[in-house]
């Protein structure tokens, strides 16, 4: 089918060619991407028609403002019966009101968590949509060819998707915290001389073992004793949703919280190494920037 791709960076443009793969017809549309068919959505709209098929426009862009920005583009260049779908990591919130804002015009929506990162593109992306049933079924192949088994799931109705990527990021917080505090642990203990290798007895047969300890593991190798990355860890908002989730509902959260709020601390403390584990992960899966360490003379 035929698919308007918004957003050509990390994850746009890997999904994009993920999908060419598998056969379907991909328009891309990104601004700062010379070589994109489109420019603008003005461009982009007229060069979704398909045989009078409905119109798709998927939309990877930043959430908030340019999300909103996307997404009342769309609205007044589409019509009844097109489809447009948010695989950014915007607030369920905000997807429930886009969801209204386009059911107005008749056109459908569909909010889509998107977890996979660089690595997507040869191993498929994990897809939590939320949506009515028809909207959803005109994705359905895009979702096919995304997805690896297993890794799609139609979690509820308009914002439902979101909702389930924002709690899937808060585990991923709770998670990479705990490798972090291990590493840091060992990393501290005069009796552990070997701490890469030690690490890496967890990576088979281990209870803890996982793909982002593969990645921790990925991390050590390309800088030894993560020499020269800042211990600062971004928070970018969707730990903070979930622990605001966590309190709406009553549901005790203490991992989670925790380890949102070792990322407030990082961005103040000089000498962390669980923190430098943390932005490495980071920097393995999503490819999110590190910062790095100054000189001595230059901290502050």
């Amino acid at each position: 089918m035929k698919l308007g791709m918004i957003g050509l960076g990390r994850m746009g443009g890997n999904m994009a060619e993920r999908l060419r793969r598998h056969g379907h017809e991909i328009v891309g549309m990104d601004p700062g991407k010379p070589d994109a068919p489109a420019h603008t959505l003005e461009e982009l709209v007229p060069l979704l028609e398909a045989d009078g098929q409905p119109r798709v426009a998927w939309s990877m862009v930043p959430a908030g403002d340019i999300t909103d920005g996307t997404i009342q583009g769309l609205a007044g260049l589409l019509s009844e019966g097109d489809l447009v779908i948010d695989g950014g990591n915007s607030n369920y919130l905000d997807s429930i009101r886009h969801g209204k804002e386009l059911a107005d015009k008749g056109i459908h929506f569909v909010d889509c968590g998107t977890s996979g990162g660089v690595w997507g593109l040869e191993n498929g992306y994990a897809l939590m949509v939320g949506g009515t049933d028809e909207g959803v079924a005109l994705a359905q192949p895009l979702f096919d060819a995304l997805s690896p088994p297993n890794g799609f799931a139609h979690a509820g109705p308009i914002g439902a998707g979101h909702y389930t990527k924002m709690v899937h990021n808060g585990v991923e917080y709770g998670l990479m915290q705990s490798y972090a505090e291990g590493y840091a642990i060992l990393d501290a203990s005069p009796l552990v001389t070997n701490v890469d290798a030690a690490i890496g007895s967890w990576q088979e047969g281990s209870v803890v073992r996982s793909w982002l300890l593969d990645l921790l593991i990925r991390a050590l190798e390309e800088t030894h004793d993560l020499d020269g990355i800042a211990p600062i860890a971004a928070d970018s908002g969707e730990g903070r949703w979930t622990v605001t989730e966590a309190i709406a509902n009553g549901v005790a959260a203490p991992v989670i919280s925790a380890a949102l709020f070792a990322r407030f601390v990082s961005q103040h403390r000089e000498d962390d190494k669980a923190m430098k584990v943390v932005a490495a992960l980071r920097n393995q899966f999503g490819g999110h920037a590190i910062e790095l360490e100054k000189p001595a003379g230059e901290q502050h």
